[in-house]
């Protein structure tokens, strides 16, 4: 005999969620980095977000990216269209474009961002 209700969960156990086959596509390629700063809020990415990077997918038009810029790490939406490519936070500062005289890497595509509900 129970007592009480049935788990509403109860009806969708079907095994164990694996959180690395869910997160990550590409394991030998894939890496977690801490972010630092609010320049990426307006895409939802947090002071302290934990961000799942995957260095073997290309980039596409708006994708966010970890660039290497003259030397420094930091994490930027990329835009291309037919006036070039360019960078820039989410905060809309102004877009900076990508060019020969820029020291520049695509270091790989955020494709996750893991980050607590409450702060």
């Amino acid at each position: 005999m129970s007592a009480g209700f049935p788990s509403p969960a109860q009806d969708y156990l079907d095994g164990k969620l694996d959180l690395n086959s869910y997160l990550i596509k590409h394991p030998a390629a894939t890496f977690f980095m801490r972010m630092t700063g609010d320049a990426m809020i307006d895409a939802g990415i947090f002071d302290n977000d934990l961000l799942i990077v995957d260095r073997s997918i290309e980039p596409q038009n708006n994708s966010i990216i970890i660039a290497v810029i003259n030397g420094e790490l930091t994490v930027k939406k990329i835009i291309s269209n037919q006036k070039g490519i360019y960078i820039q936070s989410s905060l809309k500062e102004n877009n900076i474009k990508i060019t020969e005289d820029i020291d520049f890497t695509i270091w790989g595509v955020v494709t996750k961002v893991i980050h607590e509900l409450h702060r």
